[in-house]
Protein backbone atom coordinates (compact mmCIF):
# COMPACT_ATOMS: atom_id res chain seq x y z
CA UNK A 1 0.00 0.00 0.00
CA UNK A 2 1.27 3.86 -1.04
CA UNK A 3 2.21 5.95 2.00
CA UNK A 4 -0.39 8.16 3.10
CA UNK A 5 0.19 12.10 2.03
CA UNK A 6 1.62 14.03 4.95
CA UNK A 7 -1.18 16.67 3.90
CA UNK A 8 -3.68 13.45 3.77
CA UNK A 9 -2.24 11.96 7.17
CA UNK A 10 -2.79 15.99 9.04
CA UNK A 11 -6.23 15.57 8.02
CA UNK A 12 -6.96 11.86 8.89
CA UNK A 13 -4.96 12.94 12.50
CA UNK A 14 -7.66 16.03 13.12
CA UNK A 15 -10.68 13.62 12.44
CA UNK A 16 -9.27 10.73 14.61
CA UNK A 17 -8.67 13.29 17.62
CA UNK A 18 -11.78 15.14 17.03
CA UNK A 19 -13.99 11.38 17.41
CA UNK A 20 -13.06 10.41 20.49
CA UNK A 21 -12.42 11.79 24.39
CA UNK A 22 -8.65 11.11 24.28
CA UNK A 23 -6.45 9.86 21.63
CA UNK A 24 -3.21 8.63 22.46
CA UNK A 25 -0.34 8.87 20.09
CA UNK A 26 0.22 4.93 20.34
CA UNK A 27 -3.21 4.60 18.62
CA UNK A 28 -2.44 7.09 16.01
CA UNK A 29 0.95 5.67 15.02
CA UNK A 30 -1.32 1.83 15.04
CA UNK A 31 -4.38 3.25 13.01
CA UNK A 32 -1.66 5.19 10.40
CA UNK A 33 1.15 2.79 10.19
CA UNK A 34 3.91 5.76 10.86
CA UNK A 35 6.19 6.12 14.08
CA UNK A 36 5.19 7.65 17.45
CA UNK A 37 7.61 10.15 16.32
CA UNK A 38 6.32 11.30 13.18
CA UNK A 39 2.54 11.29 15.45
CA UNK A 40 4.21 13.64 17.63
CA UNK A 41 5.82 15.97 14.92
CA UNK A 42 2.84 15.92 12.77
CA UNK A 43 0.53 16.72 16.36
CA UNK A 44 3.17 19.72 16.83
CA UNK A 45 2.81 20.62 13.37
CA UNK A 46 -1.00 20.79 13.35
CA UNK A 47 -0.45 23.05 16.36
CA UNK A 48 1.94 25.82 15.14
CA UNK A 49 -0.87 26.06 12.24
CA UNK A 50 -3.86 26.85 14.87
CA UNK A 51 -5.00 23.75 15.13
CA UNK A 52 -6.45 23.42 18.71
CA UNK A 53 -5.29 20.16 19.93
CA UNK A 54 -5.05 19.60 23.91
CA UNK A 55 -2.54 17.59 25.54
CA UNK A 56 0.96 16.19 25.67
CA UNK A 57 3.37 13.23 24.81
CA UNK A 58 2.82 10.00 26.98
CA UNK A 59 -0.77 11.22 27.87
CA UNK A 60 -2.97 11.98 24.85
CA UNK A 61 -4.63 14.29 22.83
CA UNK A 62 -7.89 15.51 22.86
CA UNK A 63 -9.82 18.19 19.89
CA UNK A 64 -10.94 22.04 22.34
CA UNK A 65 -14.35 21.93 22.33
CA UNK A 66 -15.78 24.32 19.89
CA UNK A 67 -13.45 23.25 16.75
CA UNK A 68 -15.31 22.27 13.70
CA UNK A 69 -13.90 21.89 10.13
CA UNK A 70 -16.04 22.17 6.83
CA UNK A 71 -18.24 19.19 5.76
CA UNK A 72 -16.85 16.88 4.54
CA UNK A 73 -17.53 14.46 1.18
CA UNK A 74 -18.06 10.51 1.50
CA UNK A 75 -15.84 8.78 -1.72
CA UNK A 76 -17.63 5.40 -3.18
CA UNK A 77 -16.66 3.26 -0.74
CA UNK A 78 -16.89 5.40 2.34
CA UNK A 79 -20.46 5.54 1.11
CA UNK A 80 -20.94 1.51 0.42
CA UNK A 81 -19.57 0.93 4.10
CA UNK A 82 -22.23 3.04 5.35
CA UNK A 83 -25.16 1.78 3.32
CA UNK A 84 -23.63 -1.87 4.19
CA UNK A 85 -23.57 -0.98 8.09
CA UNK A 86 -26.96 0.06 7.96
CA UNK A 87 -28.11 -2.48 5.68
CA UNK A 88 -26.70 -5.23 8.51
CA UNK A 89 -27.62 -3.18 11.38
CA UNK A 90 -31.37 -1.98 11.03
CA UNK A 91 -33.21 -5.36 11.75
CA UNK A 92 -30.95 -5.77 14.69
CA UNK A 93 -31.50 -2.43 16.68
CA UNK A 94 -34.58 -1.21 18.34
CA UNK A 95 -37.52 0.56 16.55
CA UNK A 96 -36.17 4.47 16.91
CA UNK A 97 -32.81 3.82 16.14
CA UNK A 98 -32.91 1.97 13.03
CA UNK A 99 -35.03 4.75 12.11
CA UNK A 100 -32.63 7.40 12.86
CA UNK A 101 -29.90 4.87 10.63
CA UNK A 102 -32.04 5.49 7.61
CA UNK A 103 -32.79 8.91 7.82
CA UNK A 104 -29.14 9.55 8.35
CA UNK A 105 -28.33 7.13 5.70
CA UNK A 106 -31.12 9.51 3.43
CA UNK A 107 -29.52 12.51 4.30
CA UNK A 108 -25.86 11.22 3.35
CA UNK A 109 -26.78 9.65 -0.07
CA UNK A 110 -28.87 13.27 -0.75
CA UNK A 111 -25.58 15.36 -1.06
CA UNK A 112 -23.37 12.73 -2.70
CA UNK A 113 -22.19 13.20 -6.63
CA UNK A 114 -24.15 11.44 -8.96
CA UNK A 115 -21.76 8.68 -9.10
CA UNK A 116 -20.74 8.26 -5.38
CA UNK A 117 -24.53 7.61 -4.45
CA UNK A 118 -25.49 5.54 -7.62
CA UNK A 119 -22.35 2.93 -6.46
CA UNK A 120 -23.60 3.26 -3.14
CA UNK A 121 -27.38 2.60 -3.72
CA UNK A 122 -26.05 -0.20 -5.89
CA UNK A 123 -23.88 -2.33 -3.62
CA UNK A 124 -24.68 -6.15 -3.49
CA UNK A 125 -24.17 -6.63 0.04
CA UNK A 126 -27.91 -7.31 1.73
CA UNK A 127 -28.76 -8.73 5.36
CA UNK A 128 -31.67 -10.96 5.59
CA UNK A 129 -33.89 -9.31 7.80
CA UNK A 130 -33.19 -11.67 11.21
CA UNK A 131 -33.12 -10.24 14.59
CA UNK A 132 -34.83 -9.81 17.92
CA UNK A 133 -39.03 -9.73 17.38
CA UNK A 134 -40.68 -6.57 17.83
CA UNK A 135 -41.31 -6.86 21.46
CA UNK A 136 -38.02 -7.28 22.38
CA UNK A 137 -36.92 -4.27 20.31
CA UNK A 138 -39.60 -2.21 22.07
CA UNK A 139 -37.45 -3.47 25.14
CA UNK A 140 -34.32 -2.88 23.95
CA UNK A 141 -35.40 1.18 22.98
CA UNK A 142 -36.59 1.42 26.44
CA UNK A 143 -33.01 -0.15 28.52
CA UNK A 144 -30.83 1.85 25.70
CA UNK A 145 -32.81 5.32 27.31
CA UNK A 146 -32.46 4.40 30.76
CA UNK A 147 -28.65 3.90 29.88
CA UNK A 148 -28.17 7.39 28.23
CA UNK A 149 -30.65 8.77 30.90
CA UNK A 150 -28.74 7.32 34.03
CA UNK A 151 -32.42 5.80 35.02
CA UNK A 152 -32.59 3.28 37.72
CA UNK A 153 -34.51 -0.50 36.05
CA UNK A 154 -36.99 -2.58 38.40
CA UNK A 155 -37.33 -5.70 36.37
CA UNK A 156 -38.83 -8.98 36.20
CA UNK A 157 -36.43 -11.68 34.86
CA UNK A 158 -37.11 -14.93 33.79
CA UNK A 159 -33.86 -17.11 33.61
CA UNK A 160 -32.89 -19.74 31.43
CA UNK A 161 -34.32 -22.42 33.90
CA UNK A 162 -37.68 -20.66 34.18
CA UNK A 163 -36.76 -19.08 37.75
CA UNK A 164 -38.47 -15.41 37.79
CA UNK A 165 -36.81 -12.80 39.68
CA UNK A 166 -37.25 -9.07 40.59
CA UNK A 167 -33.85 -7.12 40.02
CA UNK A 168 -33.27 -3.20 40.81
CA UNK A 169 -30.73 -2.53 38.16
CA UNK A 170 -28.29 0.70 37.35
CA UNK A 171 -28.03 -0.10 33.52
CA UNK A 172 -24.64 0.13 32.03
CA UNK A 173 -24.91 -1.11 28.39
CA UNK A 174 -26.41 -3.23 25.63
CA UNK A 175 -24.38 -5.74 23.89
CA UNK A 176 -25.53 -7.78 20.93
CA UNK A 177 -23.83 -11.22 21.06
CA UNK A 178 -25.10 -12.11 17.03
CA UNK A 179 -28.06 -13.77 18.23
CA UNK A 180 -29.53 -11.99 21.36
CA UNK A 181 -28.89 -8.90 22.94
CA UNK A 182 -28.14 -9.03 26.80
CA UNK A 183 -28.52 -5.72 29.32
CA UNK A 184 -24.89 -5.33 31.51
CA UNK A 185 -26.01 -3.93 34.54
CA UNK A 186 -25.01 -3.20 38.35
CA UNK A 187 -27.68 -5.51 39.91
CA UNK A 188 -28.31 -3.79 43.71
CA UNK A 189 -30.31 -6.79 44.69
CA UNK A 190 -26.96 -9.12 44.41
CA UNK A 191 -24.62 -6.26 44.56
CA UNK A 192 -22.68 -7.47 41.31
CA UNK A 193 -22.40 -7.04 37.79
CA UNK A 194 -25.18 -8.73 36.13
CA UNK A 195 -26.06 -9.98 32.20
CA UNK A 196 -30.16 -10.38 31.44
CA UNK A 197 -31.06 -11.45 28.03
CA UNK A 198 -33.07 -9.06 26.96
CA UNK A 199 -35.74 -11.50 25.51
CA UNK A 200 -36.17 -12.69 28.55
CA UNK A 201 -37.04 -9.81 30.59
CA UNK A 202 -40.75 -9.98 31.93
CA UNK A 203 -41.32 -6.38 32.76
CA UNK A 204 -39.47 -3.45 33.34
CA UNK A 205 -40.75 -0.47 35.28
CA UNK A 206 -38.01 3.05 34.98
CA UNK A 207 -37.58 4.24 38.22
CA UNK A 208 -37.43 8.60 39.28
CA UNK A 209 -34.26 7.53 41.32
CA UNK A 210 -31.15 8.41 39.09
CA UNK A 211 -27.35 6.85 39.30
CA UNK A 212 -24.09 8.55 38.89
CA UNK A 213 -21.00 6.30 38.51
CA UNK A 214 -19.25 5.54 41.42
CA UNK A 215 -15.80 3.32 42.16
CA UNK A 216 -16.66 -0.43 41.00
CA UNK A 217 -19.50 0.45 39.68
CA UNK A 218 -19.59 1.48 36.55
CA UNK A 219 -19.48 -0.40 32.71
CA UNK A 220 -15.13 -0.51 32.65
CA UNK A 221 -14.57 -1.87 36.19
CA UNK A 222 -17.21 -4.54 34.47
CA UNK A 223 -14.88 -4.50 31.65
CA UNK A 224 -12.04 -4.51 32.90
CA UNK A 225 -13.33 -7.68 35.48
CA UNK A 226 -14.01 -9.77 32.87
CA UNK A 227 -10.44 -9.32 30.70
CA UNK A 228 -8.69 -10.12 33.45
CA UNK A 229 -10.81 -13.20 34.07
CA UNK A 230 -10.09 -14.31 30.60
CA UNK A 231 -13.22 -14.21 29.34
CA UNK A 232 -16.00 -11.74 27.80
Amino acid sequence: MPAMRRADRLFQIVQLIRGRRLTTAAFLAERLEISPRSVYRDIAALQAQGVPIEGEAGVGYRMRRGFDLPPLMFDSREAQALVASVRIAQSRLDVDLARSAEDALAKILGVLPAMERTAAESLSLYALPVGPDQDTRVRLQTLRQATERREKLRIEYLDLKDARTTRTLRPLGCFFWGNVWTLSAWCETREDFRSFRVDRIVAIEVLAERFRDEPGRTLADMLRGYDCEGEW
